[in-house]
């Protein structure tokens, strides 16, 4: 089996209940650390396609700023309305100062 996790960023680019936007061979990726925990999630809203990046995270979970959607970052499910399709969540693990993240081996399977 081999190894697809690719260097993201670096764990201080990623502030405290904050999120960065990356691309990891070709899929936009939110990164995110949220109670002391680093987290990937496709960077799409499942419900509008806006940048998830670009909203408000806290709790283990992220808001889409557009319409209020927010998601689990542990299983990328919707915790609110109105979006009902969960997000792809990809594994994360730090190498020293860096955050590697598996795009091609997503935690969860949603229909895209």
């Amino acid at each position: 089996m081999s190894d697809s996790f690719e260097r993201a960023c670096a764990a201080t680019d990623v502030p405290d209940e904050g999120v960065v936007s990356v691309e990891i061979g070709g899929v936009e990726v939110a990164v995110v650390k949220s109670e002391g925990q680093y987290f990937a999630v496709r960077d799409e809203c499942s419900h509008a396609q806006i940048q998830l990046s670009e909203g408000d995270v806290g709790g283990c979970e992220i808001e889409c700023w557009l319409h209020g959607s927010r998601f689990d970052l542990r299983t990328g499910e919707p915790t609110s309305l109105p979006a009902y399709d969960p997000v792809p969540v990809y594994p994360v693990r730090l190498d020293g100062d860096d955050v590697l993240v598996d795009v091609k081996n997503p935690l969860n399977q949603p229909a895209l």
